[in-house]
């Protein structure tokens, strides 16, 4: 039978279409329930990709690091939790390794990522627990912002640390009071040494 009006079908050519297309779209459903049986079957269970997840995955993938800086990650499946290293090239702590984590929440990104430095190092700005007095970490977050704007903070810590906002009170006066003793300290501190009473973490980079 031939075509009649332009645009219009015969009635059996329109019902051979219809039904191949919904063939075709239970198939799909079908192949899909398969492979979730097949998941299931073999224990495998696929997680759903929160907003938070998605939201990391982007700041990741637009991270832009100097060759003094990296990240690890002890689960690649695992996107909310890794480490930062950052190896000064210059500056007070030149020739250290601080390794960072980074632990992301789920309200990611209304809320700051926490980030704690593995060392125990003499800084004004990260006290003897590793916590770290970052603005952008605290009260200045935005959701805006994001992992590359705290990975810029970190870095400029090391190259300008800010006595005005410590969080180890000790190391921000003997900044204020005399910078070159200061200094002295850093490196002592980076050996492995101690600074007044208090011990401090070998930072320096092993050698290859």
């Amino acid at each position: 039978m031939s075509l009649g009006t332009a645009g219009w079908y015969p009635l059996s050519v329109a019902v051979i279409y219809s039904t191949g297309k919904m063939l075709k779209i239970w198939n799909m459903k079908k192949k899909a329930q398969d492979d979730a049986n097949a998941d299931a079957a073999a224990g495998i269970k696929k997680k759903k990709v929160t907003a938070a997840q998605l939201r990391v995955q982007k700041d990741l993938s637009e991270l832009e690091l100097p060759r003094t800086m990296k990240t690890t990650f002890k689960d690649p499946d695992d996107v909310l939790n890794f480490e930062l290293t950052i190896e000064p090239d210059e500056g007070m702590y030149k020739g250290g390794q601080f390794n960072f984590t980074f632990a992301i929440s789920q309200e990611f990104p209304h809320q700051a990522p926490k980030v704690l430095c593995k060392e125990k190092i003499y800084h004004p700005n990260i006290d003897l627990s590793g916590n770290v007095c970052l603005n952008i970490l605290r009260e200045d977050w935005k959701p805006v912002l994001n992992i590359q704007a705290v990975v810029v903070g970190l870095q400029f810590l090391f190259l300008e640390p800010n006595a005005s906002d410590p969080l180890n009170k000790e190391a921000a006066e003997d900044l204020r009071s005399n910078r070159e003793g200061f200094k002295r300290n850093v490196r002592q501190a980076m050996g492995g040494g101690a600074v007044g009473r208090e011990a401090f973490d070998r930072v320096y980079k092993t050698r290859d």
